[in-house]
């Protein structure tokens, strides 16, 4: 089944919380279509959404929460990024200066300059487990500010489930993005975006994983880039161990060949890092 979810005061919310009431609740394998304002909460070059509250605003513009029947803790939530389509600007902000972008047909042009568009949200995730108000901003097990510019149409999240009934938001349109996200913005945008819902028995994890085309990825993020980095390669160890049959010392060996470390972002209080395993870098 698919749900559409208004882009309204009553389908937003700028903070993650457990307490907040699900706006939406699915079926595992539904699929939800929706819109949100850029990171900023704007809709267009002078139009903020109104009205936003102070703190529970303070963070990214995020749709839901949506809650999946039967999202248990202990399950994985199984995220599949259908669609993501940015609007027809976006800004991006380096040491005070404000760049502003015109989004079309794949492409977007400021300075004098073209990029190849490559659409994705940075926000997609579940809140940590504690009660009360939590900040957009850091990452968490659980996902949200992941920021991972490889998160497009086509790709797979999946996300251990803190606590019963999943509570998923997500947010943050991104029109382009370089990996590690240097100035503390990407190309922030509008966004309309489809996402499917599905849980998972057979995938116990720590941290979030992902498939896209034509690779896994695993993610670690600490407010240490070597604890992140070697948070994502024990997830890439245990992908290893999982999908290879390996034991412990031979996927550490066969990582240390073919898997590669990615800084993810630099600039969400913590870090994050993701390794990539190609499927053409094993034959």
């Amino acid at each position: 089944m698919i749900h559409e979810l208004p882009l309204e005061r009553g389908t937003l919310h700028g903070h993650f919380s457990r307490d907040l009431e699900p706006v939406l609740t699915i079926d595992p394998g539904d699929t939800v279509r929706f819109a949100t304002p850029n990171a900023g909460w704007y809709l267009d070059d002078e139009t903020r959404f109104e009205p936003i509250a102070s703190p529970q605003d303070d963070g990214h513009a995020l749709a839901g929460p949506i809650a999946v029947r039967g999202a248990n803790e202990g399950r994985t939530l199984v995220v599949q990024i259908d669609e993501v389509a940015p609007g027809p600007w976006g800004e991006t902000f380096g040491d005070g200066v404000r760049v502003r972008w015109d989004l079309a047909d794949g492409i977007g042009t400021a300075l004098g300059r073209r990029v190849r568009l490559a659409p994705f949200l940075g926000v997609m995730g579940m809140p940590p487990v504690g009660h009360g108000v939590h900040s957009t901003v850091p990452p968490r097990p659980q996902g949200g500010n992941i920021d991972c510019k490889e998160l497009v149409a086509g790709s797979t999240l999946y996300l251990p489930i803190p606590y019963d009934g999943a509570s998923f938001s997500a947010g943050d349109g991104h029109a382009a993005q370089g990996d590690g996200e240097v100035s503390g913005t990407a190309i922030e945008c509008p966004a309309h975006a489809q996402l499917t819902l599905d849980l998972r028995d057979d995938l116990s994890l720590e941290w979030p994983c992902a498939r896209i085309d034509g690779a896994w990825l695993t993610f670690g993020f600490d407010r240490d880039l070597t604890a992140a980095a070697w948070k994502a390669n024990e997830g890439m160890l245990d992908l290893l161990e999982r999908e290879h049959g390996l034991d412990r010392p031979e996927a550490l060996a066969l990582a240390s060949v073919v898997a590669d470390l990615r800084v993810t972002q630099l600039v969400n209080d913590v870090l994050g890092v993701h390794a990539v395993l190609r499927d053409d870098a094993l034959t």
